[in-house]
């Protein structure tokens, strides 16, 4: 199923020819000027409420991803707080459990 199968000798296409070579007599012609191709794209053009619109959705942007990141720094600190109130009440219960 997975190994190739070659073309059998007599369905194999003949071998091609070489093409001839053709002499093409050199003329002191000058060449023709080059054509400028249009793009396939067309180009962008920016109207007043287009600006407006990208600026609000640039700022809004970045309003939303500095959010996620202060809720995101604001979360490990509390977490901090939380867990070095845990160790100051685990010291003061284990202080008191060898003192008596």
């Amino acid at each position: 199923m997975f190994t190739p199968k070659y073309p059998t000798p007599d369905t194999a296409p003949p071998p091609s020819a070489p093409a001839p070579a053709v002499n093409t007599p050199v003329t002191s012609a000058p060449a023709p000027a080059p054509v400028v191709q249009t793009p396939a794209r067309p180009t962008v053009q920016l109207t007043p409420g287009t600006v407006v619109a990208l600026v609000g959705g640039g700022t809004a942007v970045v309003l939303v991803v500095g959010a996620v990141l202060v809720s995101l720094l604001l979360a490990v600190a509390v977490t901090g707080v939380s867990v070095a109130l845990v160790a100051v009440v685990l010291r003061l219960l284990l202080k008191d459990l060898n003192n008596r």
